[in-house]
Order: structure tokens, then C-alpha cells, then sequence
């Protein structure tokens, strides 16, 4: 099985990083690779970051599938380009926001979302409601940490992310806690356990092995998104756009 995550951004300093923590969670038999975008935003932290990854997350979608790629990844919270790359290719499309909501849904009450930035509250909640989980939804907390500080250190993030779910667990009532960044992948354990320390026996989501795991089933199921839902787009001239 080939799984290719597209990290939609162009900071490839996280390469390792995604590909250890993939690694350490994928089964035996599982092909990972990693790409990163030719062009679009250094992080994804905005609406606007998100329209500028979609064009060559499209481009590097349609690539995976011509490679003969299983499924894809679309490696970061905001799944830019999400149901675009799904419309242009037969095999499954992940995105980890979509896929980590869900699965928290299933293990708890509520949930509560722990973002990078203020900025990005907004945006979580209208994914819990596109993604039919409002009801589900106990808060979208800010650690109010910029994704390129991970570059200098995981620790205060780590501990900020505790000090979130705490006041998430105690102020809003959530049951399961989702990391709401792929850049901290391999951190969910260790939050989990700082939390369990402090009395708090709740589950933390980690979006990007969530989003692996999930790819791996849907390839073991011979299961892909529907057609009716996505259908391919309409062949017509398009300028100016990595066509790949």
C-alpha cells in the first residue's frame, strides 16, 4: 500500500518529522512519501494561506494518483483544497481535520480543538459545523503559538497544549482533546500523559496519524469517496494553473 501526504506548505524543515511520526504509526507493509508544495505559503494559518496551498495541493493530488499512489494525505488542519482534490481523483483524499473531528466524536460526549492562534477559532468551528459535529463541539481553545515556532522547540508547546485542555476539560466540558496542528504530530502521548498525571482520563487526538490510519482503512476496504458527491469538474481552458 502507497500512502503520499502532501504537506501544503513549503517549509520542508518539517520533513523529517512528519515522516518519523508516520512511520511510527503505520503497519508493516504501509509506503509512505511526503511532498511539499512548489509553490504557496511557508505555514497554513489563515483562510488566505489556505487559497494560496490549494492550486498546487490540486497538482500534487492529481500527481500521487498518476504515480500510482493508494490514497492521499492532505497533511495540515485547514485541509485546503479538500474536496477540490477530491473531485479530480478516483483514490481516497484525507484530511486530517475532517478525519481527527470524527474519530474524536466517537470517543467521547464532546471534544475540544486546541489551535495555534486566536485567529484560527473561527475556522474550527465552521469545520465542526461543514463537517456535521457542531453538536459535538465543546471549544476551540488558542495556544497562541505561530506553527514555525515548532522549528525552535516542541517543549512550550507541549506545555501549553496541557494548560488548554485543562481549562478545555474543566471550563467546557470536553471528554476528548484533538491537537489542532499536524506540525505537532508525535505530541498527542505525551499531552495525554501530562493530562492523566493531573487526574484528567480523556483521549488526545493526534490529526495526522488519525488522518494515516484512516487512509490505510479506507485502501484496505477498497472504499474511495462517491462520485455524486465529487464529481469530476468540467473540462474546460483553465490559464495560469500547474495542470501536472
Amino acid at each position: 500500500m502507497k500512502i503520499r501526504a502532501v504537506t501544503p506548505i513549503i517549509t520542508e524543515s518539517f520533513g523529517p518529522l512528519i515522516l518519523e511520526e508516520f512511520a511510527r504509526v503505520a503497519r508493516p507493509g504501509t509506503e509512505i512519501s511526503n511532498v511539499f508544495l512548489d509553490s504557496g505559503p511557508a505555514s497554513v494559518e489563515s483562510a488566505y494561506d489556505e487559497a494560496l496551498a490549494t492550486p498546487d495541493v490540486i497538482a500534487q493530488v492529481r500527481r500521487a494518483e498518476r504515480e500510482g499512489i493508494d490514497a492521499v494525505i492532505i497533511n495540515c488542519m485547514g485541509d485546503p483544497g479538500l474536496e477540490a482534490a477530491r473531485e479530480v481523483v478516483s483514490i481516497p483524499v484525507i484530511g486530517p481535520c475532517e478525519a481527527s473531528m470524527h474519530v474524536a466524536a466517537m470517543l467521547g460526549h464532546k471534544f475540544s480543538v486546541l489551535a495555534v492562534l486566536d485567529r484560527i477559532i473561527p475556522e474550527f468551528e465552521d469545520k465542526a459545523r461543514k463537517y456535521g459535529l457542531q453538536d459535538k463541539l465543546a471549544s476551540v481553545r488558542s495556544m497562541d503559538l505561530p506553527v514555525l515556532e515548532l522549528e525552535k522547540g516542541r517543549e512550550q508547546f507541549v506545555a501549553r497544549a496541557v494548560d488548554r485542555a485543562v481549562e478545555a476539560i474543566e471550563e467546557d466540558g470536553a471528554h476528548v482533546i484533538v491537537l489542532g496542528c499536524t506540525g505537532l504530530a508525535g505530541l498527542a502521548r505525551r499531552v495525554e500523559d501530562a493530562l492523566r498525571q493531573k487526574g484528567y482520563d480523556v483521549p488526545v487526538v493526534d490529526p495526522a496519524s488519525t488522518a494515516l490510519k484512516m487512509a490505510e482503512t479506507l485502501v484496505d476496504l477498497k472504499l474511495a469517496h462517491s462520485k455524486r458527491t465529487y464529481p469530476y469538474p468540467p473540462e474546460k481552458e483553465i490559464v495560469g494553473y500547474m495542470q501536472y
